[in-house]
This record gives C-alpha cells, structure tokens and sequence, in this order.
C-alpha cells in the first residue's frame, strides 16, 4: 500500500458513499484508476466492507453496557451472546477475565434480564457506559513505523 491507497482508505472511512468522482479528485488521480485501487484493496482483504452507522439512542438502545465475564463455560457463553440481539460485541481475552461483552439495550430492566439470562455461563461484572469516543478512521501503518 502506498500513500494514495491511505488516502483512500482513509476517504472511504469517513464517508463509505463518497462518489468515484469526488474520491478521484481528492486523491489526484482518474475515476477508473480508484476505482482498480479500490478494487485490489477490496481483493487483499484490506476493506472487508462497507457499513451504514446507527445512532443507538435513535433506535431507542439508550443504555450501553461493558460486562466482563469470568466464564465456567466460554462456548456456550460466545454462543448466547452471539444469538442475543442487544450485544453489539463479544471479546474473548487471556487472564482473570475471559469475554467482556459490549451491549446496546433498551432500559436499565432489559440489562438486569440480559445479566440474569447470562449468569449460567459465568460471572458478570458490569459497567455502564457513561460517553465513549471510537476512532473513526484507522491509518495503515508506514513501513517505518514498524522498524
């Protein structure tokens, strides 16, 4: 990847409906030559796909939680969340913890159900998410970075 796939990337990150034409320009080059960048990229694996963001509190998932699990039993912990619609991301880790659990609901009620539900596969410790920030774009690393 050279500093022109970069732009791209980072161009595609923050607006995924960009036109050709408009990425084109802003990177300096022709439409058909971005779009056989964006082709490759697409081809290596670099972009996986192309994603709409919602707004949780629009879609009325006012209450965000991190729950970290010390699990007794990690397949079917992975299995229920994986099946359960307010969890928005399921992490296993090493150490003391084994999955911390990111989840999106509706009220303080519909937490303490999803606690309850979960309790049979581990020990739950949970945090309410008062703000978050998430980075919006993430740059590829220079050659020289990694030296």
């Amino acid at each position: 990847m050279d500093h022109i796939d970069t732009q791209i990337l980072q161009q595609l990150q923050q607006n995924a409906k960009i036109s050709m034409k408009e990425l084109a320009t802003t990177v300096h080059l022709s439409s058909p030559a971005v779009i056989e960048r964006i082709r490759k990229l697409e081809e290596q694996g670099v972009i996986e796909g192309y994603h709409a963001k919602v707004n949780l509190k629009k879609m009325e998932r006012t209450i965000e939680a991190i729950i970290l699990f010390k699990s007794i039993d990690c397949k079917s912990l992975s299995s229920f969340c994986n099946a359960h619609p307010d969890v928005l991301a399921c992490y296993r880790v090493a150490g003391e913890i084994s999955y911390i659990v990111k989840l999106a609901t509706y009220s303080v009620e519909t937490l303490e159900q999803f606690i309850d539900a979960a309790m049979p596969y581990g020990t739950p410790s949970t945090n309410i998410v008062l703000s978050s920030t998430e980075k919006q774009v993430i740059t590829p690393f220079a050659d020289n970075d990694l030296e």
